[in-house]
Formats: C-alpha cells, sequence, structure tokens
C-alpha cells in the first residue's frame, strides 16, 4: 500500500494570506492525508482542508482556543508501517537531531513547523525530520513551501519541497 500525504505548516490565514493558496487546495485534493504543523491561526483553514482530506494536525503558538479545543499540542498515527508524529515547535535547530531521537525514541518521521523555513534530516536513530516550511510566509527564504510525500512498506519513499505561488 502506498499513502501520499501533504505536509503543511504556519499558514497563518487570515495574518499571512487572506485564505489558502490554491495551490495548496488542489495539492490537498490530490492526498490520501494532509498533515499540518500547527499555527492555522483560524479554524477555517482547518475546515476547509478537512473538506478536501483527512486531516492529521496539531496546534501551534499562534492557534487560540479554537484550535486547542479540537487539536491536540501532539499528535501519533501509524501510517503505512511507518510510526509519524507531528508537533509545532522543535527548538534551536543546533542540536535538534539529537533532543528528537531522545524526546521521540519511538519515531520514524517527526513532521514539525514554527521556523517557517524547510528542514529534512535524518537523526542519529534513524528518525526522518521534516519541516515543509509555510505557504504563506516564506520569511527568510526565497519562496513560501510545502511538501508532498509519499509512505510505503514502512517506509518514506518520496519527498518533494514544492514552492508555493501567492494568489
Amino acid at each position: 500500500m502506498t499513502t501520499r500525504l501533504l505536509l503543511l505548516a504556519d499558514t497563518h490565514v487570515p495574518k499571512r494570506a487572506r485564505s489558502l493558496p490554491e495551490a495548496v487546495r488542489r495539492a490537498a485534493s490530490g492526498v490520501d492525508l494532509v498533515v499540518h504543523a500547527g499555527d492555522w491561526v483560524t479554524a477555517s483553514v482547518l475546515d476547509d482542508l478537512a473538506a478536501l482530506a483527512p486531516v492529521l494536525g496539531v496546534w501551534g503558538n499562534n492557534d487560540g482556543a479554537d484550535l486547542r479545543d479540537r487539536l491536540p499540542e501532539l499528535a501519533r498515527a501509524e501510517i503505512d508501517g511507518v510510526r509519524v508524529a507531528v508537533i509545532h515547535e522543535t527548538g534551536a535547530a543546533t542540536g535538534r537531531e539529537k533532543r528528537m531521537d531522545a524526546a521521540f525514541p519511538d519515531t520514524d518521521l517527526l513532521v514539525f513547523g514554527h521556523s517557517h523555513i524547510p528542514w529534512d534530516t535524518v537523526t542519529p536513530a534513524g528518525m526522518r525530520l521534516l519541516n515543509p516550511g509555510s505557504p504563506t510566509d516564506r520569511r527568510r527564504q526565497p519562496v513560501c513551501t510545502m511538501m508532498v510525500l509519499t509512505l510505503a512498506d514502512g517506509a518514506v519513499r518520496e519527498t518533494q519541497l514544492l514552492e508555493v505561488a501567492r494568489d
């Protein structure tokens, strides 16, 4: 079995964009699961995405009580044999891999956000760390981004960092 995921974080609607970019909506309608690592800012983004595909998400530091009531701070799921965890913030980039190995020992893939900076590394214990960046606020990056990945047979098989055009 193969599962396609859309990874998002830091959508910041309506602060950084009035609504989700059309590229995000198209991508969400073509995957099996949307994974959002927090800072939605408005619950309408969760509702919009959930109308397009199932959503696994967490709240971020910019999310209010409405989202915190609906989402956990940490989400976990096993997808195609891959143990996935989602959290908004992982702290400083320096030492991240070792800290995440200690914090998430039974995890194969950790999706996180907060920095708006894409990140793709593997920890010493073999956990994949992915941050899709932000589709609405490029913060010190050349473009806005999101990720699409494929899981199959207990592993991440393909990862694509995609540029998101602002509508």
